[in-house]
């Protein structure tokens, strides 16, 4: 995979740059494609409540298996496949059972290649494989990993992103998270061999407003440009910061301000924070 830049023969290609991969020109596989309304931010009174979203090009949800459950049945990559509502690729598997299935398309994951989910030692552990944590060794990349073991894989599903498994020990597999975080999961959860794939997707210049509004993303306007009226940092004669703290436009604080809902249940598997600090127990 590599970054390309076109001569810029008009001006919108100028600062165009785009991951060129070999995908899947087709359509998608209907079977596992359901069609969905695009909420556009609104709640289900009609109200905005997740400003500047709206527009964008039509799609479809591609029914992913983040589950793998279908156990000891190998499938064959049939096609690797763009998909429009996640930063990663996806991979059709054809079971030799005759089902299909999506997942996430792991990096060096090719064409013609078998994959399968297993509950026992394999021979060898190759890209694709879905195993619990407990069965692969200390030093793999893994991903899509579960939070709880059967609910299906939450963690690490982003384009280029894997998790190491550094230690087990007490029924738990202790993994370091791309974040830099450290922290303890079940080791009967589920998780898959292998980075996601698609990893230069964060070296992409959209290169024009354009092609943002394609992707369901419309304008973001300054509160500082903005009136007294509609925005707390708006107003004043000339160009002012306003004076005080960065707040959204009903007050509150945009930089330092905690809004994470805190889960006893999930915080007390960090050992190590993001910012390298070591939780005390």
């Amino acid at each position: 995979m590599t970054i390309i830049q076109r001569r810029p023969k008009t001006s919108t290609q100028r600062f165009l740059a785009l991951n060129k991969r070999e995908l899947w020109r087709g359509g998608p596989e209907y079977s596992l494609v359901v069609s969905k309304h695009r909420c556009k931010g609104r709640n289900c009174y009609g109200r905005i409540t997740s400003r500047r979203r709206g527009g964008g090009h039509r799609r479809l949800i591609r029914v992913i298996d983040f589950f793998r459950d279908k156990l000891d049945i190998p499938a064959t990559v049939a096609r690797i496949e763009y998909d429009p509502n996640r930063s990663a690729d996806i991979a059709l598997l054809n079971y030799a059972d005759g089902e299909k299935r999506y997942i996430l398309a792991p990096r060096n994951l090719n064409i013609g290649d078998r994959v399968v989910s297993l509950d026992t030692v394999p021979r060898d552990f190759s890209v694709g494989m879905s195993l619990p944590l407990a069965l692969i060794p200390a030093g793999v990349f893994v991903h899509c990993i579960e939070v709880e073991p059967g609910k299906g894989a939450a963690i690490a599903r982003g384009a280029g992103i894997g998790a190491q498994i550094v230690a087990f020990g007490n029924g738990y597999a202790t993994l370091k998270m791309p974040s830099g975080e450290v922290r303890l999961f079940n080791a009967r959860c589920r998780a898959t061999i292998g980075q996601v794939g698609n990893g230069d997707h964060g070296k992409q210049s959209l290169g024009k407003a354009g092609r943002n509004r394609w992707l369901g993303r419309r304008p973001r306007v300054r509160g500082v440009v903005m009136n007294p009226v509609d925005h707390p940092m708006g107003g004043g004669e000339g160009r002012t910061s306003g004076g005080g703290h960065p707040v959204s436009p009903w007050g509150q604080l945009a930089k330092g301000y905690p809004t994470r809902k805190r889960s006893q249940q999930s915080n007390r598997m960090i050992l190590v924070r993001r910012n390298g600090r070591k939780v005390k127990k």
